[in-house]
């Protein structure tokens, strides 16, 4: 009973601190930034720590269970790809807050004047957004179905859960980088084949409960800005969006250059 309650307690609370990892943290920053409610936030990081378990017990079973070898070309390019994930959401997120800019300069310009315009977030089915705007009929700078979802919505409406596969994606390419060092670290410590496959599923428990109080804790400052301060909400996003891009093309170097990824010798030790 003691052993059981120590690999349920060391797997969850590891799971937790993995989620305060600087790429994960990064990665959810850039997903919730547009997010006005804690609650949506919180569902996005646990579809976010839903992806990476599954990666966890897939990848991290077979080095367990069957005693796959990673080697060390493939091992690198699955944590370069967490560094490519990084700066294409990165990217993302800056044309967000760049289109949206400009959609506020176009309709300041063509008001008739200040009292026929504000700004303030509304909804396109699951796109919500700031910007000025007024509510005379010509005033609003788009349709509402040219908006970056809009193709989404319409090709995947009907699925109940489509919303929940971006974050659900990005969180199986960060499992995927890290399943094998946690592989490693459980096979250092558990001999029980049956033990290492239960502490898995444990410390991705501990992840997903980390995740989600991380990205309820992060989306707060969105959600209070997002209708008081216009423009700090935009210099939140902006920042969260240079950082991550920032943050990914580090990795990308280290990986790349540094670890010889692209060179004859790759260098890689899971971390």
């Amino acid at each position: 009973m003691t052993d059981l309650f120590a690999v349920i307690a060391l797997g969850f609370f590891l799971g937790v601190r993995h989620a305060t990892d600087p790429d994960h943290v990064l990665a959810v920053t850039t997903i919730v930034a547009r997010y006005r409610a804690v609650r949506s936030a919180s569902l996005i990081g646990l579809w976010w720590g839903v992806g990476h378990t599954l990666t966890i017990l897939l990848v991290g079973g077979g080095i367990v269970l069957f005693g796959w070898v990673i080697p060390p070309r493939l091992g690198l390019s699955m944590e370069f790809s967490v560094g490519l994930m990084l700066i294409l959401l990165g990217a993302t997120t800056l044309v967000s807050v760049f289109r949206r800019a400009g959609e506020g300069s176009a309709v300041a310009g063509e008001s008739r004047g200040p009292a026929h315009v504000h700004s303030h977030a509304h909804v396109h089915g699951d796109y919500i957004h700031t910007h000025a705007h007024g509510h005379e009929p010509d005033a609003h700078p788009h349709e509402a179905g040219q908006t970056p979802l809009a193709v989404l919505d319409r090709r995947f409406g009907s699925l109940g859960l489509y919303a929940s596969i971006r974050p659900l994606v990005v969180g199986m390419v960060h499992g995927l980088a890290g399943s094998a060092a946690v592989a490693l670290l459980v096979l250092a410590t558990i001999r029980d084949p049956r033990w290492s496959v239960f502490y898995l599923l444990v410390f991705g428990f501990g992840t997903i409960a980390g995740m989600m109080l991380m990205t309820a804790t992060i989306a707060a400052p969105f959600a209070y800005t997002a209708d008081r301060h216009a423009r700090l909400s935009r210099g939140l996003r902006l920042a969260s969006g240079l950082v991550s891009i920032g943050f990914g093309c580090l990795i990308a170097y280290r990986l790349g250059v540094a670890s010889q990824l692209f060179g004859t010798t790759p260098v890689w030790t899971p971390r």
